[in-house]
């Protein structure tokens, strides 16, 4: 006989959900939000917040903190990205014990504290395409909590163009006996468009504010600083321009940020015009404006969307995907897809990359987690479309049957703290055994880096021809060092002689002209003119424009 036990567990879950609601059809009143989840949730169940990269759930994060821990506890939380203090806040009032998540950047170091005090039990860090499958698998939410910018009375809700996680959230949950609550910004009686549907969703609740959004893909143009350039220089030289990189994704930071704003100048200098850099897989990312005006940019799929930049995209309906109603639609899953298997280049950075060419972001006292790094930044075996860039990186390889994807760690030689970024072992080995997890957190591996660009030069791993010389290429670049220093200059000049490693003056980059001259816009308040007045900066990075002017 089928099992019916999780949908008739549900069919009593919505019954407590219908009392607490009081007669308003699927509407639950703000003030009842605690009660509606102590209903609905039982001790040992998984939990989802919808905790996105940049929107988030926060008005039920914060009810959920609130629950009677006698009475809801053991939960199991699953969600993509610990974002607030709240998705912590409840292992430490013991309401959950359990988690598995992908990234928790804000909240990295609480996180690693918790751990070490036996607070939170980690399952896995996953990437978020391995989140998701499992979510559809076997980390099921009985009870998911989602987010969406507006709701009609029928319970359809309308995400807008920050759309990112809710749509695989709620059908994990929907179609598997879960209960959906989604928290929005208003009940309209019509919305611009539904995304999803309201058979998807069980409950809807008024949120007193609006959720939190995160403009956490802008970068600052005045932050960016020669070096960044430099080093934005050389992947464009070393990587972009010989492999006729045309679909591509870049990771978040000041040196990808001074490559999609040295693109108009320096990619016009060199000829790449309508030859490199033309589809993105990305953020609407502010610095990349000047490339979009420029024509470099023929089309972006994006994650979610980006503070101040809704009235830009609404009006480039031929670079962005736009609804009906004018709007963004995102969706972090498919881009998370579309940026395995569609894009030729990942081009990232790291806290650390050890002598294998393995890197991390998790480190002993900081658990950052590796949102979508490791599935965008992997040679996917299943791929069989081919492109230049793809067969030209498979024969650097010496592979005569596939190609490869180009994954470039992009990195300088110390972090800004001054630890330096090139160690023997990665702390990561260490977290293992301190956290109890099975193997060490290693974001990217080795075998599937391509290149590594420092500031002092780029290595490319794919000319490599054992271990023991990609070793020698990494050392040659990671400059004054002790993992640079273990190294004689005899060996990384043959190296040099080679290909393997070249330095500016090999790719025809002239160390003194490579400055911030080269910026299509050096602050803020030049991207909002070069987006003609359609970028609306959110007001701290406002304020930075008026400091810089």
């Amino acid at each position: 006989m089928a099992d019916t036990s999780g949908h008739a567990d549900r069919a009593d879950r919505l019954v407590r959900a219908a009392l607490i609601c009081g007669g308003a059809g699927k509407l639950c009143p703000a003030d009842r939000v605690t009660q509606l989840l102590e209903a609905i949730i039982k001790p040992g169940d998984r939990i989802a917040i919808e905790g996105d990269n940049q929107k988030q759930a926060d008005f039920l994060a914060a009810a959920l903190t609130k629950v009677d821990p006698a009475r809801i506890h053991d939960l199991h939380m699953v969600q993509p990205v610990l974002a607030l203090p709240e998705h912590l806040a409840v292992f430490e009032r013991g309401i959950a014990n359990r988690l598995d998540f992908a990234f928790a950047g804000p909240q990295s170091r609480k996180l690693a504290d918790l751990v070490a005090a036996k607070t939170v039990r980690i399952g896995a860090i996953h990437t978020y395409l391995e989140l998701y499958a499992r979510m559809l698998v076997d980390l099921t939410p009985h009870v998911a909590l989602i987010v969406a910018d507006q709701a009609d009375r029928e319970g359809n809700l309308y995400t807008g163009p920050n759309t990112e996680d809710t749509p695989t959230i709620a059908e994990a949950a929907a179609f598997r006996g879960g209960v959906v609550v989604a928290q929005v910004n208003e009940i309209v009686d019509r919305l611009p468009r539904v995304d999803i549907p309201s058979d998807w969703v069980d409950v809807v609740v008024p949120s007193p504010t609006p959720y939190r959004l995160d403009p956490l893909f802008t970068r600052d143009p005045a932050k960016i600083r020669d070096e960044n350039v430099l080093m934005a220089m050389m992947a464009i030289a070393a990587v972009y321009e010989p492999y006729q990189v045309r679909c591509l994704n870049h990771g978040i930071g000041y040196a990808t940020a001074a490559i999609e704003l040295i693109l108009p100048t320096f990619g016009v200098r060199r000829g790449l015009k309508g030859k490199v850099a033309s589809h993105f897989v990305l953020n609407p990312h502010p610095t990349l404006i000047p490339a979009i005006e420029a024509g470099f940019v023929e089309s972006v799929y994006c994650f979610g969307s980006e503070v101040g930049m809704e009235q830009y995209v609404s009006k480039r309906a031929g670079i962005f995907p736009i609804g009906a109603d004018g709007t963004l639609r995102s969706n972090r899953t498919l881009a998370q897809i579309a940026g395995q298997y569609a894009c030729d280049l990942f081009i990232g950075g790291t806290l650390q990359i050890d002598a294998q060419g393995n890197s991390s972001t998790a480190t002993m006292g900081r658990i950052t987690g590796f949102g979508g790094a490791p599935n965008m930044g992997a040679d996917p075996r299943g791929r069989r479309h081919d492109s230049p860039a793809w067969l030209r990186a498979g024969q650097e390889a010496g592979d005569s049957l596939r190609g490869r994807k180009l994954v470039v760690q992009m990195v300088q030689t110390r972090q800004p703290n001054g630890d330096p970024s090139f160690v023997e072992r990665l702390d990561a080995f260490d977290l293992a055994a301190s956290a109890g997890l099975a193997l060490p957190p290693v974001m990217i591996y080795g075998d599937d880096v391509t290149h590594v660009i420092t500031e002092h030069g780029v290595a490319n791993l794919l000319r490599c021809r054992s271990p023991q010389e990609r070793e020698a290429a990494l050392r040659a670049v990671a400059g004054d060092t002790d993992f640079g220093r273990r190294q004689s200059s005899n060996t990384s000049d043959d190296l040099r002689r080679h290909r393997i490693v070249m330095v500016p003056a090999d790719l025809g980059i002239d160390t003194e002209t490579a400055t911030r001259d080269w910026l299509a816009a050096k602050t803020i308040d030049d991207l909002v003119t070069a987006s003609g007045g359609l970028y609306v900066p959110p007001a701290k990075f406002r304020s930075a424009a008026a400091t810089h002017a």
